[in-house]
């Protein structure tokens, strides 16, 4: 499982580069406007209004942010569920992208609560309503990040090691989940002790988006007549579960395409065109229930209106159908660059259709306008470098890829003996 590294190895790269002071100034700049929006009121960094309650932080930070960041929730039910050992050469990266993402909408949402001092009653039995939607989505996503941290715990460890030398921290570890404290502090003992405990972590982990996404789709039932009919329908939680599994096959790709670049490393190219074959039918699904469900609606004629919506709407089918068709082909799917054009593509689809029914198919009404202000953008701007930047250094720190395709193997082969925690 995360824990175990035979056959990874550290990248060993500069860290101080100039990609790091780019991000470490917008993450700078971000925290700024997050300080005046604490200090001097949610009013001072955004145009939010009562027609606008929910702008960019919704539509982009939670909607979009934890839908292309389930690469570990797509990538560990391959693993776990159809027991595809073949993928566990990306898993490590795959939970610390959707690690990452959890914590942007996590901490976009803190930002965008207007009294903050109120969230306690979150977690408070009496205050709380388990049949809103919303009280389901905070759920999900809290548990989620609490699954994907513990998830990535035992790659963690591995900072902890000093040499041969016994890490106090190892220590502690040991006799906590050994129960020997006259046993030597061995790390990869007690690694095989935490994959044995993370069992059920993993089973949670895969279990929890379900809700999550499938909820940030039946937010958007509520709207109503307020939300166009294009994108309301009775099929918003399916579309949106179904939209978070290829937007995270699309990341996984993606992701381990630059990082290899970055890293000047082998391209994973057998996993990812495995991966990458399950994405064209996942779009085809998707496809199918979207343009069934307009036929049935009667809504073809408004897709080709020739308005603002209808552009919108043919942008996120075009991009999707142009990304995933290439997809079909064992060719392409081997090829790096379609693989990277292919990913980027049904990313930015993908990911338009949430903005769509987030943000450009949202209609409260007469009167009512809204733009995000530039304070309003670099907040999420600041909080995604943020990321990026631990991103970066975790890759350089730590073993999070197989360094050669050889070891690739013998890393799928390892995986299974790793889950069966046996000395």
């Amino acid at each position: 499982m995360l824990g175990r590294n035979k056959g990874y190895s550290r990248s060993n790269r500069r860290i101080l580069t100039k990609p790091f002071f780019v991000l470490l100034g917008l993450s700078l700049l971000g925290l700024y406007f997050i300080g005046v929006r604490f200090t001097k009121g949610i009013g001072a960094v955004s145009n939010l209004s009562d027609g606008y309650p929910w702008g960019i932080w919704v539509a982009y930070d939670v909607a979009i942010g934890t839908a292309i960041t389930c690469g570990g929730y797509a990538v560990a039910a391959l693993l776990y569920i159809r027991n595809n050992w073949r993928f566990h050469p990306l898993i490590k990266s795959a939970i610390l992208i959707s690690l990452f993402g959890s914590c942007l909408a996590a901490s976009s949402v803190i930002v965008d609560i207007g009294r903050p001092w109120n969230a306690y009653g979150f977690f408070v039995p009496t205050h709380s309503q388990p049949s809103s939607a919303l009280f389901q989505l905070a759920i999900g996503l809290l548990g989620f990040l609490v699954a994907q941290s513990l998830e990535y715990f035992p790659g963690l460890f591995r900072l902890l090691e000093t040499g041969n030398r016994e890490s106090r921290w190892h220590r502690l570890l040991s006799r906590f989940l050994i129960d020997r404290r006259d046993h030597p502090a061995d790390p990869d003992r007690v690694l095989r002790r935490l994959n044995r405990l993370l069992r059920g972590v993993v089973a949670v982990g895969i279990f929890l988006p379900t809700i999550h996404q499938s909820a940030l789709g039946s937010l958007m039932l509520i709207a109503s007549t307020k939300l166009h009919p294009i994108w309301h329908t009775a099929f918003l939680p399916l579309l949106f579960l179904i939209n978070c599994i290829y937007l995270g096959y699309g990341m996984v790709v993606l992701e381990s395409l630059v990082a290899s670049q970055v890293l000047e490393r082998e391209y994973d190219t057998d996993e990812l065109a495995q991966l990458a074959r399950f994405v064209p039918w996942l779009t085809g699904i998707w496809f199918l229930i979207r343009v069934g469900d307009l036929v049935q609606r009667d809504q073809v004629s408004a897709v080709f209106h020739g308005d603002f919506y209808s552009g919108f709407f043919l942008a996120e089918f075009f991009l999707l159908l142009v990304g995933a068709a290439p997809l079909f082909s064992g060719e392409y799917r081997r090829s790096p660059r379609w693989l990277f054009i292919s990913a980027a593509l049904i990313l930015l689809g993908g990911g338009l259709y949430r903005f769509n029914v987030y943000l450009i198919g949202f209609d409260p009404g007469a009167g009512w306008h809204y733009f995000p202000s530039f304070a309003e953008v670099m907040i999420p701007v600041g909080i995604v470098s943020l990321e990026v930047l631990c991103y970066q250094l975790l890759i350089k720190m730590l073993p999070e890829f197989p360094e050669y395709p050889a070891a690739q193997r013998e890393v799928a082969q390892q995986a299974p003996e790793a889950l069966q925690c046996r000395r």
